[in-house]
């Protein structure tokens, strides 16, 4: 199990615009029609990756819970489908319907997101205000798998937090580890 940080882009950086197929409602969705009245957490996971098996459970519950205070979330796989076919958006449907997904679960077939984003591994989080500007960019928790740590999700609900309170965020951000994005060769 690979084990890649995240890339700490700086904080205020505008997020990139982007239109991708969403697997759950077979639609083209445009950042724009899905950013939230107060914030935008973007994230990118996959189907297959231990690191976002472990927390799955824990990003719908942090969903639900936000969703209904102005947040919106979005999650991306950009993965190599050729090389990853569990991945692919079949399976990515699949998926974001058995662990109940509130979200838009789309598909970066080109990859050209996740590089806009300079993401660099699964799961990796972006937390955007209402200005799409970057406030947050980092872990959900310090929870892995087999680490001992419960997953709590408090490193994001802190940044989402402050969002909302209107507080600066003055906690440590640390990188999310996980699997890194399968890029195509």
């Amino acid at each position: 199990m690979a084990q890649t940080p995240s890339n700490m882009i700086p904080i205020g950086t505008i997020a990139p615009s982007f239109s991708l197929f969403d697997t759950v409602s077979d639609k083209e969705l445009q950042l724009e029609q899905l950013k939230g009245k107060k914030g935008t957490v973007v994230m990118f996971i996959c189907n297959h990756c231990p690191f976002v098996i472990h927390i799955n459970s824990m990003i719908v519950e942090i969903a639900n819970k936000y969703q209904n205070k102005g947040i919106s979330f979005v999650a991306i796989s950009s993965n190599d489908v050729i090389n990853y076919p569990q991945d692919g958006p079949h399976y990515m449907k699949l998926h974001a319907k058995k662990e109940k997904y509130p979200f838009p679960y789309l598909y970066d077939a080109t990859q050209e997101v996740a590089k806009a984003y300079d993401a660099a591994c699964t799961p990796d989080f972006f937390v955007f205000n209402e200005e799409l500007k970057l406030c947050y960019r980092g872990q959900l928790d310090d929870s892995r798998p087999g680490n001992s740590i419960p997953v709590t999700g408090s490193d994001l609900r802190n940044a989402l937090d402050c969002l909302l309170e209107n507080k600066e965020n003055t906690n440590n951000q640390k990188p999310s580890i996980g699997c890194n994005i399968k890029w195509k060769k």
